[in-house]
């Protein structure tokens, strides 16, 4: 019996924000304190959704264009 697996993660690490960003730990993290990047904690892991990073590019490509 085979089970299906999903399409996409529901919850991004923060490594995985930093290769799809490419950008350092320190800034992720940075981004999170200052609030840019959205997440939750489950226990003593972050996480983010992939929507709070699609909304963090679209608000970064929309400040960028003005």
């Amino acid at each position: 019996m085979r089970t299906a697996m999903p399409a996409a993660p529901e919850a991004l690490t923060v490594p995985e924000v930093m290769t799809a960003l490419r950008l350092s730990r320190s800034k992720v993290y940075d981004l999170m304190r200052s609030r840019q990047l959205a997440s939750f904690t489950v226990g003593r892991s972050r996480r983010i959704a992939p929507d709070s990073l699609r909304a963090f590019i679209q608000a970064q490509i929309e400040e960028n264009a003005a």
